[in-house]
C-alpha cells in the first residue's frame, strides 16, 4: 500500500507555513517524516557546515554520526553530487559509513535553499532491506523543495 504522501505534504506545509529558519524547519520535517511510516528507522538532516563537511542536524531515532565528509558514505555522495541516493543495500554501497548497525537501506536527498545552494542532506534509514522506492524519493524531494525554498541562508 502506498503511503499517504498527500496528507504528509499538507501536514508539513501547515506546520511550517511562515517559517524560514532552516533548523526549525529541519526539526519539524524530521519529526513528521519519522513518524509517518514504519519503514523509517532513522530520519534526519546533516547540515553543510564548512567546505565539503556535513554535521548532524535535527533528527529522530538513535544517535547518528556527528560529522560526515562529502567524500564518504551515502550522505556524502548526495552532498557531493547534488543527487538523490536510493540505496537498497547499504552493505553493497562502496564507502558506506555504518552510523547505526541496524541500517539496511537508505534514501538520502540533497536540500537546497532559495538560492539553490546545498544547505543539508535529508537522510532516511530503514532497518529493512530495499525499503524505499523511486516514488518515495519523488514525494520526499517535492516536500523538501517546498519547505526549504524559503530559506535564504
Amino acid at each position: 500500500m502506498m503511503p499517504d504522501y498527500d496528507t504528509l505534504t499538507k501536514t508539513i506545509a501547515s506546520l511550517t507555513q511562515g517559517e524560514d529558519d532552516a533548523v526549525a524547519l529541519m526539526a519539524t520535517v524530521a519529526c513528521e517524516v519519522h513518524h509517518f511510516d514504519a519503514r523509517f528507522d532513522w530520519t534526519g538532516f546533516y547540515r553543510v557546515t564548512g567546505p565539503e563537511m556535513l554535521k548532524i542536524g535535527p533528527y529522530q531515532g538513535g544517535h547518528g554520526c556527528l560529522q560526515i565528509p562529502f567524500s564518504r558514505g551515502v550522505c556524502g555522495a548526495a552532498a557531493r553530487t547534488g543527487e538523490v541516493q536510493l540505496v537498497a543495500d547499504v552493505e553493497a554501497f562502496d564507502g558506506h559509513i555504518a552510523c547505526a548497525s541496524s541500517t539496511r537501506s537508505e534514501l538520502v536527498l540533497p536540500v537546497f535553499n532559495e538560492a539553490a545552494e546545498l544547505i543539508a542532506v535529508f537522510d532516511i534509514d530503514s532497518d529493512q532491506p530495499d525499503a524505499f522506492t523511486a516514488e518515495d524519493a519523488t514525494h520526499m524531494a517535492a516536500i523538501l523543495k517546498s519547505v526549504f525554498s524559503v530559506v535564504t541562508k
